[in-house]
């Protein structure tokens, strides 16, 4: 009972240590195939690279995010698409460490385009200042935002929604510029939005982030916690079954230093022609 213990204890504080400072900054690059129906020629075999949730602040060393933003340069993106939490608000002080990763931002050769997260509306999720102040500072280093905007790309339109926790959620003023005679991608935060009656009988893609993959994942068990009210929306390609595809990025930063079982992403789509 006595070495039995040992090694239950032994075991505990290895898989604890793992956890706290091993799997939070062991990156993995996820490559999915990314069928799109009006897909021009001339961007068949293009990238998409998605990173999401990169929580800039206190929680962890942010010298990680500048290290991976300067490995996934090494990919050289077409396209790089940013889908919120850019940091994690506690005071002004996070926006001069966003703007010190920034200054190391992966861009794509055809466009760099980002939508804000909860966590970019500074407390309670309810301060604009905050979210126009994390917006100008993407802005500053070349990333197109949109809040409930579109912008059309060679061919590839992508639609952005404002959060769906903040205080500038109008999903209606993003769905009325889907075009449907063109290739479409809607860069939405939180997924639970899929579930709302706002889209416009869109179609095509939908990339969000927000959930982390639940940063802790027991074997052969779903997540312990997840901050959706569909649970299934936890992490990878959901097809919706209405035309739509969804996406879920398991979080390149993390709100606490802990992961088990969900390491940190960076998604890598290349486009192709639905068949």
């Amino acid at each position: 009972m006595k070495k039995t213990f040992q090694w239950v204890t032994g075991l505990g504080l290895l898989t604890g240590l793992y956890s706290w400072q091993i799997e939070p900054f062991w990156l993995q690059f996820v490559y999915v195939k990314m069928p799109l129906k009006n897909l021009p020629d001339a961007l068949v075999g293009k990238t998409i690279m998605q990173i999401s949730d990169i929580h800039v602040g206190n929680a962890f060393d942010y010298q990680y995010i500048i290290d991976s933003f300067k490995e996934a340069q090494e990919l050289h993106p077409d396209f790089v698409v940013y889908t919120g939490d850019y940091v994690s608000y506690e005071d002004d002080g996070q926006i001069a460490q966003l703007q010190e990763v920034m200054q190391h931002v992966v861009k794509g050769s055809l466009g760099t385009i980002g939508v804000l997260g909860n966590h970019d509306y500074g407390i309670d999720f309810i301060e604009e200042p905050v979210a126009k102040r994390i917006t100008k500072s993407l802005e500053a280093v070349g990333v197109t935002m949109l809040r409930n905007d579109a912008v059309e790309i060679n061919g590839l339109n992508f639609l952005g929604m404002d959060d769906y926790w903040g205080s500038n959620f109008y999903p209606e003023k993003t769905t009325e510029k889907y075009n449907p005679d063109i290739a479409n991608i809607t860069l939405c935060h939180n997924p639970d939005v899929c579930d709302l009656p706002v889209w416009n009988n869109f179609k095509g893609w939908i990339l969000s982030g927000h959930t982390h993959g639940g940063q802790v994942k027991p074997p052969f068990l779903p997540p312990l916690i997840l901050p959706v009210k569909n649970k299934n929306y936890d992490a990878g390609i959901k097809d919706l079954k209405d035309g739509r595809t969804l996406y879920i990025n398991s979080a390149l930063g993390c709100l606490r230093q802990v992961r088990f079982n969900v390491r940190p992403e960076i998604t890598v789509f290349e486009l192709t022609k639905e068949v």
